[in-house]
Formats: structure tokens, sequence, C-alpha cells
């Protein structure tokens, strides 16, 4: 079971123009895990934000309109 793991070139057959391209360390200008994380909870948090304003606006309309 070792071979399956034993390649640890991820990019593997994608064209040269989509890897990053590799500093001293790893690659170079590839968002840190904290920053993809961040980025996950701000779009999760204004899908929520987005849904409750168009919830109340929903609620407004609908209490204008029935009086």
């Amino acid at each position: 079971m070792g071979y399956i793991f034993s390649d640890l070139r991820l990019d593997g057959d994608a064209p040269v123009r989509a890897q990053p391209s590799l500093g001293e360390w790893g690659p170079v200008e590839v968002p840190a895990t904290s920053a993809k994380k961040r980025g996950r909870m701000l779009a999760v948090v204004l899908f929520v934000a987005a849904l409750v304003v168009l919830v109340v606006a929903g609620y407004i309309w609908f209490r204008v309109i029935h009086g």
C-alpha cells in the first residue's frame, strides 16, 4: 500500500502555466491554509447575511402588501 502515497508531486499532469512556482521552501504566492479558512468563513458569513436581508425584505414587503 505504500506505493499509493509515494508520489508527493500533487500537480501531476497539470500544464506548467497552472503549476505554482517553487521557492526554496515550497510554492511561492500560494495562499496559506489560515487565509483559505478565513475566506471560507467570510463567504459563509456573507451568504448568511445576504439571506437574512432577503428574508427581512420579503417579510416587510409581505406586511406592506397585506396591510
